[in-house]
């Protein structure tokens, strides 16, 4: 040994284990050489016997962990994964505590491709020695190879808050928000061009790469509400507003500002949300959904639907008129135009005008049928009413007596001149003619 000759000291430290089997120095000296000689597999099975041999001794179970250690990497230089990942975790089973053997045996996974075994390798780690700013790196790292964006996002999340200057993580998560803008950017392009479902794919994505972006959730959530797709868009809409104030980057003035607007757009698209929601269900008959949607949102508004909550029919009655005026087309107006006409035509049915509550019902019909037939019954009546005073007017001026009149003010009473009765009558005889006949 001290001359190098290694195979002479393989050959002679056998001699000496076949004369004396039990001496425990001289499996540890022929492992040794076997060790100089690369051969990892005999010097492993030597340092085996001696640890049987004295188990109480626990440099020789350290080093049989440090002899697979060699092995392994050696194999994994020579691209053979699989047998270095036995060795690696050889190595790693007889010494747990030493994290270098486990780092290898993930390398080992990683070239082999076998990127969920890492993950739960990983994830282990993260259970039994604790919470760390590299060790949520790396699983960051190995979902974003799984493509799993996500969990990616709140590993690198997780890691930069235990390690603000983690270089690593502000590298990756950089990366992730640029391609989430991209995606972003992208889907607001195919919403412009009308392409609801390819603009929809797009936000996806990017709320994969960055699902604590406020913004993407009201962009989600518009798309939602246009594909009919209401409970979607609510869920979106409130995460949204839920996210407002509480962003990824710290509170700043300008930053501030501009999550107190998009808290404002937010709100301003749940109520329209929860209106179309609602006219999709009245429309399919789902009344009591309809009306607690239109509560939702009632809640939400602060124009005219306040006169709405607090029960004043007359000025809510007049403020959706004049917003019908503006907007005629709109069919959430014609449906809250229903309901304050039917709560009305409630309110003089308990004042025992029922008249009065019939025509209130009826216009409720009609505004919820079909608007059209109260404009033109509106325009009839107004129309007739127009044409009465102008008779009137009329009747007023030619009556009217001159300015230099001297006498009564009074109009004289002409006389009634009635129709005679039957009896008074004289009787006209008819001629017929033809026939020879005269009479």
């Amino acid at each position: 040994m001290s001359q190098s000759h290694f195979d002479k000291a393989v050959s002679c430290f056998s001699k000496a284990i076949l004369l004396q089997s039990h001496q425990t120095e001289f499996y540890v000296q022929r492992a040794e050489a076997y060790l100089q000689l690369c051969d990892f597999q005999s010097a492993a099975l030597d340092y085996k016997h001696a640890y049987s041999l004295e188990p109480q001794t626990e440099a020789y179970h350290q080093r049989l962990a440090f002899i697979y250690y060699l092995q392994g990497q050696c194999l994994f230089d020579l691209g053979k994964f699989l047998e270095a990942l036995e060795s690696f975790t050889k190595a790693a089973e007889l010494k747990p505590s030493f994290q270098p053997y486990h780092m290898r045996s993930l390398a080992c996974l990683t070239a082999l491709g076998r990127y969920s075994d890492c993950l739960r390798l990983v994830n282990n780690w993260l259970e039994m020695d604790g919470q760390s700013a590299d060790l949520f790196t790396l699983r960051a790292r190995l979902n974003h190879q799984l493509s799993q964006m996500t969990s990616c996002y709140h590993d690198l999340s997780s890691a930069l808050r235990l390690d603000p200057s983690c270089p690593e993580a502000q590298a990756l998560l950089k990366r992730l928000k640029e391609t989430a803008e991209d995606s972003h950017q992208a889907a607001v392009d195919k919403a412009l061009k009308g392409e609801l479902s390819d603009a929809l794919g797009k936000i996806n994505t990017a709320l994969e790469y960055n699902p604590n972006k406020a913004q993407y959730y009201l962009f989600r959530g518009i798309l939602y509400r246009r594909l009919k797709d209401f409970t979607a868009a609510i869920e979106d809409l409130v995460v949204a507003v839920e996210f407002c104030g509480v962003g990824e980057d710290p509170p700043q003035t300008d930053l501030q500002d501009n999550s107190e607007d998009l808290e404002e757009n937010a709100q301003t698209q749940l109520v329209l949300t929860y209106n179309d929601f609602a006219i999709q269900c009245f429309s399919r008959g789902l009344y009591s959904e309809a009306i607690m949607l239109l509560n939702k949102a009632i809640e939400k508004q602060r124009d005219a639907n306040c006169f709405f909550k607090q029960c004043e029919w007359t000025f809510a009655l007049a403020d959706y008129q004049q917003a019908e005026e503006m907007d005629p087309d709109n069919t959430a107006i014609w449906l809250r135009l229903a309901i304050i006409h039917n709560t009305l035509g409630l309110h003089s049915y308990e004042d025992k005008k029922y008249q009065e509550a019939a025509d209130k019902f009826s216009v409720a019909i009609r505004v919820s049928q079909n608007p059209a037939d109260v404009k033109d019954s509106n325009f009839q009546t107004s129309s007739l009413q127009s044409v009465k005073l102008n008779q009137a007017v009329k009747r007023a001026l030619q009556q009217r007596q001159p300015l230099h009149y001297d006498g009564p003010r009074l109009a004289p009473v002409h006389p009634v001149h009635e129709e005679p009765s039957a009896q008074e009558r004289p009787y006209v005889w008819r001629k017929f003619g033809g026939f020879g006949l005269n009479c």
